[in-house]
């Protein structure tokens, strides 16, 4: 018997006998389609409406921003410019420094500042965008200055900390560097333990490292404050020097505190507040007594003394110290050079002389062109411009050459128990820097540690423990003084403290020159173009 059809079969197909649907054979109206489609679409349009407007939106947004950027969370086009797409330009108008022509926040300043590529002053079209360290959109509670160590391992194949990081550059050399002073640490410990009558050795230490506010470096040595109480005392004074005027065939000697005074020669202003009982002249020869921490007379007869071995020396004669700095703070010479010379100019005001006034017009104007170009961080600087010749003139004989050394030794005596001399000039005292890519911060440190835990390269305890000598390449100013990695691997390790690369470095040159915006751009404007 044959089977009955199902009510609304339409019949069956194949040997199967599957049934035929009526909605096989008879679709659904497009209109019933475009009303499902429009009222889908509408729903999703309210639906995302109502995200955009509630205070933490989830649909259009990839989550709240951090606390720092909270306030920009309604309004997206103040970093999007496109959907998704965030510019450095956009970061740069609140994170820079008005006005800044480097851009300390721009990822061309990281080659720049931390590893001295000067070739990398102009940004690459490769260079990293901001965004793709600083995350956003993780939450209020998430810091984006925190920056994970696998976004440094992209290009610093380092490792761990405590595994694969490299010896510190000044601890893997292990040998003094230039700081320009003799200066003996263990015996200045023993002078203040013995005069002070203190027994622990840190506080001799902590009487000259005074720390900055924020614990992180300490304040630069001033004489004045740590050095005068022992040195230059007011019973010192010069051996007898050889007056140049005293004598028709003297080829060199100082000149008389008078005979500056009536020279007229610029930059010799000092000579009119100098006592002049300081001065005993006899048989040719002078005396001054006391001495003082840069001496004007002395640097000025020194000055003196240079320009005849040296009548070529360029802008190295408006320098008190040496030429000799790295390649980063060439600059600082230039701006040493410039206030030399704008001292001379204002001595000079007081000249009535017209001819003295119209040529101050143009040496002032001269000068203002000079800032203006040191301003510029892309304006090639001339070391050598400031490099002494590289031997005495033709005209000196050798005997000449030697009775000039021999005055600048006398002169410079009391000078050289501290400083070097070099080329009849004293050598500039530098500021030892170990980590130049690196932050540490003393004082969480100090609250663990004591000095002298971590600073032993200088045998300051062997020292004191007898009389044996200490070895002097291990005892001067220019022993850096500091651990070497293993020291801190000892704490800084996956079990206890932190040990990320932002724990010690920063990307960015200083993270302190934060948003300094002027209130009144246009009025910023108007000053730096008055300077």
């Amino acid at each position: 018997m044959a089977d009955e059809q199902k009510v609304g079969s339409k019949g069956t197909f194949s040997k199967a006998r599957l049934s035929v649907s009526a909605k096989y054979l008879v679709p659904a109206r497009r209109t019933q389609l475009l009303m499902i489609g429009a009222l889908g679409f509408l729903g999703l349009v309210a639906v995302a409406s109502f995200d955009f407007l509630s205070s933490e939106p989830r649909l259009l947004s990839n989550g709240p921003l951090s606390s720092n950027h909270a306030s920009y969370d309604q309004n997206c086009s103040a970093c999007h410019a496109s959907p998704g797409k965030v510019t450095d330009e956009a970061c740069s108008s609140c994170h820079e420094q008005f006005g800044d022509p480097i851009g300390v926040f721009s990822f061309d300043s990281h080659y720049l500042y931390r590893s001295d590529d000067f070739q990398r002053i102009v940004p690459s079209e490769h260079e990293t965008p901001c965004f793709s360290c600083h995350i956003e959109h993780e939450g209020r509670a998430a810091e984006i200055t925190q920056v994970a160590d696998r976004q440094c391992l992209d290009c610093h194949d380092f490792g761990a900390f405590d595994a694969d990081h490299p010896e510190f550059d000044f601890a893997a050399s292990r040998s003094p560097a230039e700081g320009g002073l003799k200066f003996a640490h263990t015996h200045h410990v023993k002078e203040l333990l013995s005069k002070r009558g203190w027994q622990d050795v840190e506080k001799a230490c902590a009487s000259c490292h005074e720390p900055e506010p924020d614990g992180v470096q300490f304040q630069s040595l001033d004489f004045d404050t740590h050095c005068g109480e022992c040195h230059l005392p007011a019973t010192l004074r010069t051996d007898p020097l050889p007056i140049r005027s005293a004598r028709r065939d003297a080829v060199t000697g100082v000149e008389t505190l008078s005979e500056i005074q009536s020279g007229g020669e610029a930059g010799a202003r000092w000579s009119y507040f100098l006592n002049p009982a300081e001065f005993r002249e006899a048989g040719g020869r002078l005396i001054k007594s006391p001495l003082y921490h840069r001496d004007p007379w002395v640097l000025h007869n020194l000055r003196k003394l240079r320009r005849q071995l040296f009548p070529s020396a360029g802008l190295a004669d408006l320098l008190v110290g040496t030429a000799d700095v790295p390649p980063a703070e060439l600059e600082a010479l230039y701006h040493e050079a410039v206030g030399t010379l704008r001292g001379y100019a204002l001595e000079l005001r007081s000249r009535p002389e017209r001819e003295v006034q119209d040529d101050l017009k143009r040496i002032s104007s001269l000068l203002d062109q000079l800032e203006r170009r040191l301003a510029d961080p892309y304006a090639p600087l001339d070391e050598s411009k400031f490099v002494l010749a590289l031997g005495p003139p033709a005209t000196l004989t050798d005997e000449v050459r030697a009775e000039i050394e021999s005055v600048v030794e006398t002169l410079t005596k009391e000078c050289q128990e501290c400083h070097e001399l070099e080329n009849a000039t004293i050598v500039r005292v530098q500021e030892l820097q170990s980590l130049h890519r690196a932050e540490f911060n003393h004082r969480p440190h100090t609250l663990q540690r004591r000095c002298l835990d971590c600073h032993q390269e200088i045998p300051i305890q062997e020292g004191l423990q007898g009389d044996a000598a200490v070895d002097a390449a291990l005892d001067n100013a220019g022993i850096h003084n500091v651990p070497q990695i293993g020291l801190c691997q000892d704490c800084h390790n996956a079990k206890q403290v932190a040990s990320t690369c932002v724990t010690c470095h920063q990307f960015h040159p200083s993270k302190n020159q934060g948003s300094t915006h002027a209130l009144y751009p246009e009025e910023a404007n108007e000053d730096e173009e008055d300077r």
